[in-house]
């Protein structure tokens, strides 16, 4: 379908080599349309234009004349390409010369003997002109190659009656091998054969002189007669006596028998009346006949009739036949109007446009009824295209069921042929997103529509084009050959005509399903054409989906049929675009999504100490992926829209903004007002009851849930997340082929770790400094003074409340998650010891005893707390103690000891949640 006249292209020749006047078989490409065409055609330099034969536009046949160059190119120039080119060359044999009286497959140039034997001068036999041996002896044919010989004798030849005929060639061609003595013996028959010649020609002459003598003598007795006849002047000459006699015969016989001639004549005129009325009944009855068949829709048979009438009548000169003919004429100018009404009705099925055309052609109708269907075929397919989209936006359509347009759509793929069905891999249809069967958007219904529409009517459009271009609308047998050729000549005259078509249909349809989903990339004044969709519903990308997935039904369609895979490329184009939207959208409502997560919050904390919110944010980012599969599938002829660096760009910002909004739920969590929670629940009350770990079932769900224990779960969540979740996300995304696995990794790493700090922070803060807060106080209650206090006798009640206090926050956390119990409580410690250091620091002298309450109390809280020590806390229990006077005599430090190993007694059962070997998880 090239939009111009491309120069003619030879690509083979048979045979590929031979002598002058060899007839040659030419094939190639664009070889001219016609015989009018040809201008020019070359072999070896030689014009063959005398000899050509135009056959066809890829075949030539011609005769090879006689060329100077023994190889060369074949050239073809017509008025349309102009002058062409050649892939392949013909070789020019010389041939040998042949004798008269030798055998030879192929017709001898006789001119040379020719114009020997026309020369009167010489009276030879021509049969004794050209011997097969002029020497007489045996011929030795020498082994020195063909062209070495033309090489040394330039312009000569061996041929012993050319004018350039070389003695010394000839010899060395014949008899090269022959001794000298056999040369000797040539040259004595050279002499006889031409004492022979000479003695020939005179002999010959005289064997034929009684023949001469013979034909002179009856040329002579001719026209003595002749003369003798011409003298006679009464009655003329012979014939013209004879010639007299006859006509007074012919006179009388008229008079004889005139009025019984006369009455016989109308007799014969009036029989030949009824004959000829009797013998073309066929003729007369033809116009009503015609009618009838017309009426009855036997198109075949008006068609043969007017065929039959045509030729018999068709040049008739009898008024008679004439008139009536005419009126059958009339009749089968009012049946090709009807015709071509019926071919271009629409809808029309392809069988009765084939036999509409078919009868068009038989009849001679003019124009060419093909190509008007196919343009009326192609207008009303754009047509249906845009009222499917005016219906839709005017809202003449109402929303229908997903059965109903699978029900629709149904007999649109009855029309594909099965080949096409088996291409696609089964049914166009995807499984309706799971909602409602009446709320299908009107941009889906829309699509499906507009599937139809292409899928039920291209298919025949195209298959009508190709029995246009092969020749079969006309003829399946190839009978009607002249039919068959001018149908191919207009088909290739219009190629580019029906590829623009093409386009067009292609174009629109691409249009319209952009203007309902893709409207920012078309043109503004596109938009007002194939736009309007503004008010409608916005899709998911689970309806994305399955628009994608009508499309390419759509596109595998169309590529069964074997349509170019240029014309289809912007449905390609459109698939990309429809697909990186549908990514895009997916990802967006995803966010939305994973935002609505926080509602789903029960604060039911499992074994590992998280709530269901990582899972169920799993499940959403894996259901997202899940959706995704189908349009990230790369089919044939689709590119991999993740390989896109603008897409993968995208995608990855996207993804990590769902991230960041779930780690935005969970930090919105953590500052959700407590409500109805009664923020009086005090943890610690439920220490002193034996069974407070009993009361906690499977599943803990606390009546209300404080602060603290929130910002707890959150933290636990945040550690599941960096430990497991996001690398599982991490995983579904590289199976799924998602790029920048690794970026999205890191920074919802990075952000769920601030967040995981910061609620630390915010937790550290309310627990801890309460805690702290409540030594000073309780050091110094009842005007306590460490330079005059008593001798000790145990640790005072202010360090056992602190201890108290740092078992109930362990007591909070283990609730929650044994694996924040380290973290939590080292930094609690951390704070009380830095509280204690500070206190210790701050007082200006100790006395004896109060430098011994000071050490027990400082030891005790160290001992009780050393599981959670850390450097920091280790350093403030060191400076405390390095801030204390030491002890100098046993005595005080057996009295420390004890005092210290009686603290340890009374005080085991709480000290026992600081024990590591004690830690077990609570069974639930």
């Amino acid at each position: 379908m090239s939009r111009a006249r491309q120069p003619p292209l030879v690509t083979g020749i048979s045979p590929k080599e031979g002598a002058a006047w060899t007839k040659v078989t030419i094939r190639g490409e664009n070889l001219g349309t016609g015989p009018a065409d040809l201008a020019g055609l070359s072999i070896c330099g030689h014009n063959c234009m005398l000899t050509a034969e135009w056959m066809s536009a890829s075949k030539i046949v011609c005769r090879v004349g006689p060329a100077k160059d023994d190889k060369g190119e074949i050239i073809v120039t017509t008025k349309s390409g102009g002058l062409g080119t050649s892939t392949v060359s013909f070789k020019l044999l010389k041939p040998e010369k042949i004798g008269i009286l030798d055998q030879s497959a192929v017709w001898v140039d006789e001119m040379n003997f020719y114009d020997m034997r026309m020369d009167r001068n010489k009276g030879i036999s021509p049969l004794s002109l050209r011997p097969s041996n002029p020497l007489g002896i045996d011929i030795d044919k020498g082994k020195i190659p063909q062209k070495d010989i033309e090489l040394i004798f330039p312009g000569m030849s061996a041929d012993f009656t050319s004018e350039n005929f070389s003695a010394t060639w000839y010899l060395i061609e014949n008899h090269a091998g022959s001794s000298f003595e056999h040369l000797k013996i040539a040259a004595n028959n050279l002499k006889k054969q031409a004492t022979k010649k000479n003695e020939g020609s005179l002999a010959y002459v005289k064997g034929g002189l009684s023949t001469f003598f013979e034909a002179q003598d009856a040329l002579a007795a001719i026209h003595q007669r002749l003369e003798s006849d011409g003298t006679e002047k009464v009655e003329g000459s012979m014939t013209q006596r004879l010639e007299n006699i006859l006509n007074r015969a012919s006179d009388t016989a008229d008079t004889l028998f005139q009025e019984v001639l006369g009455r016989k004549d109308k007799a014969d005129s009036t029989r030949n009346a009824l004959n000829v009325l009797q013998r073309f009944k066929f003729l007369f009855n033809l116009p009503l006949n015609i009618e009838r068949n017309i009426q009855k829709g036997d198109y075949d048979v008006v068609i043969n009739d007017y065929e039959k009438a045509k030729s018999l009548f068709g040049n008739t000169e009898v008024p008679v036949f004439k008139k009536v003919y005419a009126e059958v004429e009339t009749r089968i100018g009012a049946l090709r109007s009807l015709l071509l009404e019926k071919l271009l009705q629409t809808p029309s099925t392809l069988h009765d446009q084939k036999r509409y055309i078919r009868y068009l052609s038989d009849l001679h109708a003019p124009g060419d009824p093909a190509w008007q269907c196919i343009d009326a075929q192609h207008k009303w397919i754009l047509q249906l295209m845009q009222n499917c989209r005016d219906e839709f936006i005017s809202g003449q359509r109402v929303s229908v069921g997903a059965l109903d347009l699978e029900e629709t759509r149904s007999s649109a793929l009855g029309r594909i042929s099965h080949a096409a069905s088996l291409k696609r891999g089964g049914s166009l249809r995807s499984p309706q997103p799971s909602t409602s069967r009446f709320e299908t958007p009107q941009q889906v219904q829309f699509v499906e529509k507009l599937s139809d529409v292409v899928i039920g009517q291209l298919p025949n459009f195209w298959k009508l084009w190709i029995s246009y271009v092969n020749g079969s609308l006309f003829s399946e047998t190839g009978e009607k050959s002249g039919q068959v050729e001018k149908s191919k000549k207009n088909a290739r005259q219009r190629q580019n005509d029906f590829k623009k078509m093409i386009e067009e249909l292609t174009s629109r349809l691409v249009k319209l399903v952009r203007g309902a989903f893709l409207p920012a990339t078309l043109p503004q004044g596109d938009l007002r054409v194939y736009g309007g969709w503004e008010n409608k519903t916005e899709l998911t990308g689970a309806w994305l989906t399955q628009i994608i997935h009508t499309v390419r039904g759509c596109h595998e369609a169309l590529s069964a049929l074997e349509i170019p895979n240029d014309l289809l490329q912007v449905i390609q184009d459109l698939l990309l675009d429809l697909r990186v939207h549908c990514l895009m959208v997916t990802l967006m409502h995803t966010a939305e999504d994973v935002k609505s997560l926080a509602e789903k919050e029960d604060w039911v904390v499992d074994n590992e100490g998280i709530t269901s919110l990582p899972s169920h944010f799993e499940q959403c980012m894996v259901q997202m992926l899940q959706s995704l599969k189908e349009p990230m599938e790369i089919k044939v002829g689709e590119i991999n829209v993740l390989q896109l660096d603008q897409v993968q760009d995208q995608a990855a910002e996207l993804s990590v903004s769902i991230m960041k909004v779930f780690i935005n739920c969970l930090d919105q969590l953590s500052m959700k007002s407590d409500g109805d929670i009664d923020a009086s629940l005090n943890i610690s009350m439920e220490l002193s009851s034996p069974d407070r770990f009993a009361c906690i079932p499977e599943g803990f769900r606390p009546t209300s849930v404080s602060t603290e224990q929130r910002l707890l779960i959150i933290l636990s969540n945040c550690h599941y997340l960096e430990r497991r979740t996001f690398l599982n996300l991490a995983d579904h995304f590289e199976k799924h082929g998602l790029t920048g696995t690794e970026k999205i990794t890191r920074v919802s790493v990075d952000a769920v770790r601030e967040l995981d700090r910061k609620l630390f922070e915010a937790y550290i803060e309310r627990r801890a400094d309460p805690i702290a807060g409540s030594l000073e106080p309780g050091i110094y209650a009842g005007y306590f003074d460490w330079r005059d206090c008593q001798t000790p006798t145990g640790v005072r009640n202010y360090l056992k409340e602190a201890l108290v206090n740092i078992i109930t926050v362990h007591a909070e956390v283990f609730t929650v998650s044994k694996d924040l119990v380290p973290r939590v409580l080292s930094r609690i410690v951390e704070s009380v010891a830095d509280e204690m250091c500070r206190l210790m620091q701050c007082v200006s002298s100790f006395s004896r005893n109060g430098a011994l309450q000071a050490r027990l109390e400082l030891c005790a809280l160290r001992d009780a707390v050393a599981t959670y020590l850390n450097p920091n806390s280790n350093a403030s229990f060191k400076l405390a103690l390095d801030s204390l006077p030491q002890l100098h005599s046993g005595g005080d430090k057996k009295l420390v000891e004890e005092l210290l190993n009686k603290f340890k007694s009374s005080m085991q059962l709480q000290l026992t949640c600081f024990q590591p070997s004690n830690i077990q998880p609570v069974k639930r």
